[in-house]
């Protein structure tokens, strides 16, 4: 059961740093817009540890996906600080120790489904025949495999977005930022998603997944309440996991 707690910053512990994939202190973002500035993020601080499901649960505009792009490297801050201990600096995370899955659809086009499962190990130099036959396996982990010649065009959203997370999964990588995933999904196709996701994830993977969905945010082991860029409130699970 989902037990709500005050929301206090996570102290930084010299000694657990090394084990932290990202942190964040003070973080803030501005962004200028018509002339005005719009504060996105207001210094925040927390951290990320191996092994981590964490939801991110808030209103458009709440500051889930500047949150995201910033703990991903993505985006950089209007002050305070990113790092992430045990992955390295910021130009090295992609491809490899980070993955994001969108919400939109985010396949290449002119690719297959099994070609752009391939793509993040081949941008990181792969050889073409070893990445694809590593993404045919992911594929079939996913019982995607039927899927492998077919275009994006040719699939369904929930298809879709099944070999985004294929794709986001093949590096195996230690950080994977999902931003409303299931967003353009049926509540039965998102579940499914989310039983394919978290069944495929490494034990000592983190994962940080903004969503609206309270049902999504309740399968995993935390919820970051967030609201006008600040994280008002931790809800988190004690015992298994979902």
């Amino acid at each position: 059961m989902l037990k709500p707690i005050p929301f206090q910053p996570v102290p930084m512990i010299a000694p657990q740093t090394a084990s932290v994939l990202v942190e964040t202190s003070a973080l803030t973002r501005r962004f200028e817009v018509d002339g005005q500035t719009i504060q996105a993020l207001h210094e925040m601080t927390l951290q990320v540890r191996p092994g981590e499901r964490i939801a991110l649960l808030g209103a458009s505009g709440s500051g889930k996906s500047t949150l995201l792009h910033l703990l991903g490297g993505l985006d950089t801050p209007s002050s305070g600080q990113v790092d992430w201990p045990a992955l390295g600096r910021a130009e090295t995370l992609r491809p490899g120790k980070v993955s994001f899955v969108f919400q939109a659809q985010s396949l290449m086009p002119p690719l297959t489904a099994l070609e752009n499962v391939a793509l993040p190990l081949m941008l990181a130099g792969q050889d073409t025949p070893d990445a694809l036959k590593v993404a045919r396996e992911w594929l079939e982990r996913l019982e995607l495999a039927a899927l492998a010649d077919q275009l994006p065009e040719e699939l369904s959203g929930g298809q879709a977005q099944r070999v985004a997370v294929a794709r986001a999964l093949v590096t195996r990588p230690r950080l994977i930022l999902a931003d409303e995933p299931t967003g353009q999904l049926d509540s039965v196709t998102a579940q499914h998603l989310m039983d394919v996701l978290l069944s495929a994830l490494d034990d000592d993977a983190a994962l940080v997944m903004a969503t609206h969905d309270a049902a999504v945010a309740g399968r995993l082991d935390a919820v970051w309440h967030m609201q006008g860029g600040r994280l008002s409130m931790i809800t988190s699970r004690k015992g298994e996991r979902t």
